[in-house]
């Protein structure tokens, strides 16, 4: 917690953290990073900024866990400098499913966005996505720059073409997801079965893609001796749903 805003308060530069769980924001005070415990919305968004507007705005892999879209975009936009930027990443719905990546699909992850969706969110809110970055983490991510004045690169204007060429605002998109997922799901089956069949399988990373991944499939404890992870917090627990010890 506080790792990024950190660097910018070594530099000199004022820093605020926001955070709605007390462990994370108490991490981040200690390495120098003021934090405030609370959700980021429409409300606090208007409240900051009738302080101070930010010139730079981070939310990393945040926007796709809110339930008030929205609601976080208002706050944006009630915060961020007239000549600010919002730089924001999220998960890319164009390579979960080119990609078959089922397993990032769990709790925390309530959307999961295109180009076309974020631009048309980014407007309504008087924003304008005005740069973009496809990025491999997570299995797939886009790195937005947001800003309140329109001034769209041909980067925007090419992923945008893109996703209009292929149709990714259409049903026919994610026609057969489902059935190429169900095909993964039963080729891991068989191949869980037959290294079952000759000895024992452990798994390492007890991760929630680890997680979706088992209670789809259905692989459990039967196949599974059990999961090693770094995350010495993560010991002597289960995997949810398949009680795989850790």
């Amino acid at each position: 917690a506080g790792y990024l805003l950190k660097n910018y308060a070594e530099q000199g530069i004022t820093v605020l953290g926001i955070d709605p769980a007390e462990g994370p924001a108490t991490a981040a005070e200690k390495v120098g990073v003021p934090t405030r415990v609370d959700f980021f919305g429409e409300q606090l968004g208007q409240q900051l900024g009738n302080e101070r507007r930010a010139d730079v705005i981070h939310a990393n892999n945040v926007l796709a866990h809110v339930a008030d879209t929205n609601g976080f975009v208002a706050g944006i936009a009630a915060l961020v400098a007239p000549t600010g930027v919002a730089v924001l990443e999220v998960p890319y719905v164009r390579d979960l499913v080119e990609h078959n990546e089922f397993d990032t699909i769990y709790h925390e992850h309530l959307c999961y966005f295109s180009a076309t969706a974020l631009d048309a969110l980014f407007r309504r809110h008087g924003l304008y996505l005005n740069d973009v970055r496809r990025l491999s983490i997570h299995g797939g991510s886009l790195r937005l720059f947001v800003e309140s004045v329109e001034n769209v690169s041909t980067n925007v204007q090419r992923i945008l073409s893109e996703e209009a060429k292929i149709g990714l605002s259409s049903h026919s998109f994610f026609t057969g997801f489902a059935q190429q997922v169900h095909d993964i799901a039963g080729a891991l089956r068989d191949n869980v079965s037959k290294i079952c069949s000759t000895g024992v399988l452990a798994a390492y990373g007890a991760a929630a893609k680890g997680s979706t991944l088992l209670n789809f499939t259905g692989i459990g404890r039967d196949s599974i001796e059990f999961v090693v992870d770094r995350n010495t917090h993560k010991h002597g627990k289960h995997m949810p749903g398949v009680d795989i010890p850790v």
